[in-house]
């Protein structure tokens, strides 16, 4: 059959892509089943590739949101070093990652089947203990080079390297208003180009976590299906650790033992951002399916949706029942927090349970802002280390208890369909428990030895009259805000 010879080498005209070798334009007369299955074949793989682009356009403007929400839950002095943060890391990530984070993360997933198969990102190294292999980093992809030069490998980095982007700019909502800029640069090529990629890889890249189904039959290994852990809870260790070592904002918490709050400057702005999140999640989350045919991304939209208006609600009502009154920023928090919550197991959960599961992620979130605000004391303007470090870890566990066998058939290479421990498989529940203890043990102790490092030479923090007087002037060069000049100043 002409669909055999598939075109193994790089492919960058997208000609030959999800086709036989000898793509026939025309057929003259009646064309034959090979001609019929080689025409199939190659529209599934282009309607799969628009829908992977478009979502990563919608995941890319992610940015947006992010920025918006973090600027306007901080104060007005540093409108521009937060703005500038989010905006600089779009730059940062995707040049880092193109470098080598793709390469460590990617570069022995092996065929991208969806995107047209071709058997390209086959380099992966690994160590063997027990008798088993242990991938641990790829080693194929620096700078999309050599026979990479193909359209399903292009398609695919611009949908990783925005998530990328995403799990890259978390932290910048839980330091904002006294970290650095020098030192957050410094931090952006480390996370793009080393920390996200080698824990993707162990995750998503076909590393060691996504083996452990095969290795010691724990359920289909790890499964995070849009990156509830790979992403979020990747950025929320990395915030919690950056904000330990940079210490809180001055006059959060006073000698007197209280804890003192820093207003936010813009609701609406951190309003209208959190609502443009919650149109980039269902990109982020049905666009993991990498497959605009896979129809089961109709569930993981509505999941997601049903979801975050359940966190919303119970954020909401936690939060009247606690303190007497509605409070804005902690709905916000829930909504995010409830897209968080389903982001593991959106695919492989039905309507009721993934309401249940972003109630349960708009109750946790609650609860962990006021831990480590009050308990810890780490001041987290943003409560990023809660909604994606905390609900991650709780999206990853969900899946472990609630996934129902619909759906995931011969996920990670294994016979049959995901179950977490309520429909059979406690298996999966400890791969997902697994998971999450490698997140914590790999990417905790890297970015605070990554952190004292940049803290001890160049310096992590503002000096304490550049903090009180605002960062955007003295790190930024210009205000965010125009501001009125008295005539005493001129």
């Amino acid at each position: 059959m002409l669909i055999s010879f598939l075109l193994f080498a790089g492919d960058p005209s997208g000609l030959n892509t999800g086709s036989a070798y000898e793509i026939i334009a025309s057929t003259p007369g009646k064309p034959t089943w090979d001609e019929l299955l080689t025409f199939v074949g190659r529209n599934k793989v282009a309607i799969n590739m628009f829908w992977t682009l478009i979502m990563g356009f919608l995941v890319m403007f992610m940015q947006t949101g992010f920025s918006m929400v973090e600027t306007g839950l901080t104060r007005a002095k540093n409108v521009a070093h937060t703005m500038g943060m989010n905006f600089a890391i779009y730059a940062i990530g995707i040049a880092g990652f193109w470098a080598c984070g793709f390469a460590f993360m990617f570069g022995g997933i092996g065929p991208l089947g969806t995107l047209g198969g071709a058997p390209l990102l086959t380099h992966e190294w690994g160590i063997t203990l027990f008798g088993k292999t242990f991938d641990l980093i790829g080693f194929k992809g620096f700078f999309l080079s050599g026979d990479l030069y193909d359209v399903g490998i292009y398609t695919f980095f611009l949908f990783q390297m925005v998530f990328m982007d995403a799990s890259a700019t978390i932290p910048t909502g839980a330091m904002a208003e006294r970290w650095k800029f020098s030192a957050f640069v410094l931090y952006g090529f480390f996370v793009s180009m080393f920390l996200y990629p080698i824990y993707g890889n162990w995750a998503w890249g076909g590393g060691w976590l996504a083996d452990l189904g095969f290795n010691f039959g724990l359920g289909h290994g790890m499964v995070d299906f849009a990156g509830a852990a790979a992403v979020h809870l990747t950025g929320g260790v990395i915030a919690f650790v950056g904000a330990k070592v940079l210490g809180p904002r001055l006059g959060k918490y006073p000698k007197d033992g209280k804890v003192h709050p820093i207003p936010p400057h813009n609701m609406p702005m951190a309003i209208v951002g959190t609502f443009i999140l919650a149109l980039g999640w269902l990109a982020f989350n049905t666009g993991s399916s990498l497959s605009g045919t896979d129809l089961r991304i109709g569930v993981i939209a509505t999941n997601t949706m049903l979801a975050s208006a359940a966190a919303t609600l119970t954020a909401m009502f936690v939060i009247w029942w606690k303190t007497g009154r509605p409070d804005l920023s902690i709905m916000a928090n829930g909504l995010l927090a409830g897209c968080v919550s389903i982001t593991s197991s959106c695919a492989f959960v039905s309507g009721p349970i993934a309401f249940l599961i972003g109630a349960m992620g708009g109750v946790i979130v609650v609860a962990s802002i006021f831990f480590f605000e009050k308990k810890v004391r780490i001041d987290d303007p943003v409560g990023a280390i809660s909604i994606h470090g905390v609900c991650g870890a709780w999206s990853v566990i969900a899946l472990g208890l609630f996934a129902d066998g619909a759906y995931g058939e011969g996920w990670n290479g294994l016979e049959g369909t995901v179950r977490g421990l309520f429909y059979g498989d406690v298996g999966q529940l400890l791969a997902q428990v697994i998971g999450i203890a490698a997140n914590l043990l790999f990417i905790a102790p890297l970015s605070y030895l990554f952190f004292k490092i940049i803290d001890r030479t160049i310096g992590m923090r503002v000096d304490p009259e550049v903090e009180h007087g605002g960062l955007d002037l003295p790190e930024m060069g210009l205000h965010g805000y125009l501001r009125e000049i008295e005539p005493s100043e001129e």
